[in-house]
């Protein structure tokens, strides 16, 4: 009995569909936690942060603005690009790029004694691993034509 060898097309395995729809549940939901807390971290008043985000008072402001820049440019990150379809090797850098802001918040947490917030940082930061992971390796967006 002949066997056929598999064609082109078949070597070539196509990302899962559910794969696709849980990292865009991922993405959408890591952009809105992200949009908000980098919102706040960027224009609220710091006497008004501290009272609901208190490690504000000991990083200070110009860090504190610049993590809610970083938050807001990684939320974007996560979408646009995937979106577009316009560079959307952006959206894993976005992923990474949130995931070691998480792994440095985990660090400073740990450093002051507020173990309380390891566990949100802990599931942010891997659920932003989770899409670097997943929209590099095992379910690119491709490039727009």
């Amino acid at each position: 009995m002949h066997t056929l060898s598999p064609s082109p097309t078949h070597a070539i395995q196509q990302p899962n569909r559910g794969l696709h729809i849980a990292l865009w549940t991922v993405q959408v939901l890591l952009a809105a936690m992200f949009l908000m807390g980098g919102f706040m971290k960027t224009v609220q008043p710091m006497d008004v942060l501290a009272t609901s985000m208190p490690f504000t008072v000991v990083v200070g402001m110009p860090l504190t603005r610049f993590i809610g820049v970083s938050e807001l440019a990684g939320a974007l990150g996560l979408i646009l690009p995937a979106l577009t379809r316009i560079r959307p090797g952006f959206t894993p850098l976005a992923g990474a790029g949130l995931a070691l802001v998480m792994l440095l918040a985990i660090g400073f947490h740990v450093a002051h004694g507020e173990f309380q917030a390891l566990p949100k940082n802990l599931i942010l930061g891997g659920l932003a691993a989770f899409v670097a992971w997943g929209r590099s390796r095992k379910a690119p967006i491709p490039a727009r034509g």
